[in-house]
């Protein structure tokens, strides 16, 4: 029987094992920029199968968070170059997650101090952090603008232009962040997407834009090192849709032919119940209707994960599982998974900001 620690091959890449370091926001990158420190930290997790970024703006317009890395200036890629060769080194692979916040930003963050931008000048009821006298400060989100038809082209070349920074900055491949209420999920989700052109309505029309964005990353880098990230029911940052089943059910037809290294799904809602039954989803059938359009990219599955749940997963017929919290405190949780723990709690007031504390400094386990 399959593994969490079998090793396996996903897309281009050939992994140690299936187990994922999930995409977690630590803001800890000053004028977005990585450091020294994030170098240090993503090393000590390399023993995990596949390591991806934080979310990572590709444009000073895609940032919605303080101290959040980016992936469009020259002393962002030197950032990158430390980490990834830091990674390398120690023997792991590592994707950066390509994103666009949308309107979960705040005009402080955008380059003029212009709105955020949206598929429409709907408000997220969500939050958002700006660093208020050196301490990460949660506020509410900008009002944000619709943006023009004629602007969405180059977000698309936003999109592309960063995965080939990526590349150049010696990441391993990349994963397109399509989930919890960003922009592209936004242009997905009937809350948030009230357009009436090219973009909006139907379900095809709202998919529009992340299949454009999906292809003019993969036709730049390769399917092989391309993952996408997406969310069908979590209400994060205020994504709701009307009907998440066809939509979603569409969404991975239509990838299938793109080879997709893989294909992360968030099951409930992010960080939170796994089980929402005023949001029912059936995600054994979005994985069968993915295989019968002819996807071939691993399926990994994401929230709430320990090792028995992951053991069924896999059996199930999962590919990989990325764990989240769990390796904040556990640099070396594939070993600790291996022994069956013991396992570092988290210090949640270490989240978001700050230096080592929280960060680096979680023991590993005795010899």
């Amino acid at each position: 029987m399959t593994t969490l620690f079998d090793p396996t091959t996903v897309g281009d890449l050939r992994l140690a094992n299936r187990i994922v370091m999930a995409p977690l926001t630590r803001n800890r990158a000053p004028d977005a920029i990585p450091t020294p420190l994030m170098a240090e930290y993503y090393a000590q997790r390399a023993s995990a199968g596949l390591l991806i970024t934080e979310a990572t703006a590709i444009t000073q317009q895609g940032q919605g968070y303080a101290d959040v890395p980016g992936l469009y200036g020259i002393e962002q890629l030197d950032g990158w170059k430390r980490v990834t060769q830091a990674v390398h080194d120690a023997g792991g692979k590592i994707v950066v997650q390509l994103w666009h916040v949308g309107r979960v930003s705040h005009t402080d963050l955008q380059p003029h101090f212009a709105k955020p931008v949206a598929p429409s000048a709907i408000r997220a009821h969500t939050k958002t952090v700006l660093i208020k006298d050196g301490v990460p400060t949660f506020v509410e989100t900008s009002e944000p603008r619709a943006l023009d038809p004629e602007e969405i082209p180059g977000i698309v070349m936003d999109y592309r232009h960063a995965a080939l920074n990526a590349i150049a900055a010696g990441f391993d491949g990349v994963e397109i962040h399509a989930a919890n209420g960003y922009l592209i999920d936004q242009f997905l989700k009937t809350g948030s997407n009230h357009r009436r052109d090219d973009y909006g309505g139907s379900i095809a029309n709202r998919a529009r834009f992340l299949l454009e964005v999906a292809r003019a990353v993969t036709e730049a880098v390769g399917g092989g090192r391309t993952g996408i990230r997406l969310s069908p029911v979590t209400p994060a940052n205020d994504a709701v849709d009307a009907d998440s089943q066809p939509l979603f059910e569409h969404v991975v037809r239509k990838l299938a032919p793109l080879n997709l290294a893989y294909l992360h799904l968030i099951e409930g809602a992010t960080g939170g119940p796994r089980d929402l039954p005023e949001r029912p989803f059936d995600y054994a059938a979005l994985k069968a209707g993915y295989h019968a359009a002819g996807g071939q990219g691993a399926w990994m599955v994401n929230n709430g994960y320990d090792l028995a749940l992951a053991q069924q997963a896999l059996a199930d017929g999962a590919d990989l599982v990325a764990f989240g919290k769990a390796f904040i405190a556990n640099p070396d949780l594939v070993a600790r998974l291996r022994a069956g723990g013991p396992f570092n709690e988290p210090d949640k007031t270490t989240f978001y900001g700050g230096g080592d504390k929280g960060y680096t400094d979680y023991p590993p386990l005795a010899n």
